[in-house]
């Protein structure tokens, strides 16, 4: 429920100018991960795909003012 409320409006779509997001919702879990417990980018655990990769997707959306 919480997730049908936020997804139409994150970056990513399919109806977006550039690439669609491969998944928007693990990334998105990835970065409630981090923020939740702490951790370090690189202690992120695998099931989230490429530690790198989510860190430089959260600040591009850092910079498009996406969590404000």
């Amino acid at each position: 429920e919480q997730w049908a409320k936020i997804e139409p409006i994150l970056p990513g779509k399919v109806s977006d100018q550039g690439r669609s997001a491969a998944d928007n919702r693990l990334f998105v879990e990835a970065v409630v991960y981090v923020a939740r417990t702490g951790v370090p980018w690189r202690d992120l655990p695998p099931r989230f795909g490429a530690w790198n990769s989510i860190y430089k997707r959260f600040s591009r959306w850092s910079e498009l003012g996406v969590w404000e």
